[in-house]
């Protein structure tokens, strides 16, 4: 297992581009065969848009079984959890 610290791209995490550059780092260890911890522990904020640009858009390229089987969350607060899985259920569904 391998740990993706979100924390080192800041506290605060709300763009687009950021979270552009943030998914095009994580892609690589998502391709290997090993689980991949998505650790926000020490980020604040997570805004609709970065979690669409950085955790949503990962569909794009995978199933929704395949990326719950390949990633598990940690240290997500309430809010930044809220934005996230908002961002994947859209995403989920305009797939559909």
């Amino acid at each position: 297992m391998v740990t993706f610290c979100f924390r080192e791209y800041g506290e605060n995490l709300g763009t687009r581009p950021l979270g552009k550059r943030v998914r095009e780092q994580l892609m690589p260890l998502l391709e290997q065969d090993e689980r991949v911890v998505l650790d926000f522990t020490g980020v604040n904020v997570v805004s609709n848009s970065f979690a669409d640009e950085c955790i949503a858009k990962l569909l794009l390229v995978m199933p929704l079984a395949d990326l719950k089987a390949r990633t598990t969350f940690r240290g997500l607060n309430p809010v930044a959890s809220e934005s996230v899985l908002t961002a994947l259920q859209r995403r989920h569904l305009v797939m559909a």
